[in-house]
């Protein structure tokens, strides 16, 4: 990074640095399985912002927001990992955009 410039939507992409914000979509055993309370708790481990919910239809829905590299760990955790009794069958994630500042105080669970 060039001293006195800052890494931007550029950087963002790469990954590397700036601000990402994406919203996802969790399906398989993710209800009653305390998926949402692991979410949060993975989540503010990471210090990111964001939140979650159940959905009518049985999945879990939430949006996350926070830099780059640790929103593609949480992204990987609700790929793979989710709460101790959770059966991740499928995450979709939409709408990845970089942004100039957190939308979120903190990361809240939905009801």
């Amino acid at each position: 990074m060039v001293p006195g410039r800052r890494g931007g939507e550029a950087a963002a992409m790469a990954g590397s640095e700036g601000l990402l914000s994406v919203d996802y979509e969790v399906s398989g055993r993710v209800q009653g399985v305390f998926f949402r309370k692991y979410t949060q708790g993975e989540a503010q481990r990471l210090g990111l912002v964001g939140w979650v919910r159940n959905s009518s239809h049985g999945t879990v829905q939430g949006q996350v927001q926070g830099p780059a590299e640790r929103v593609r760990e949480l992204q990987e955790w609700l790929r793979k990992t989710g709460s101790p009794q959770s059966r991740i069958s499928h995450t979709e994630f939409r709408n990845e955009r970089p942004i100039a500042a957190l939308e979120h105080a903190d990361f809240k669970i939905l009801k």
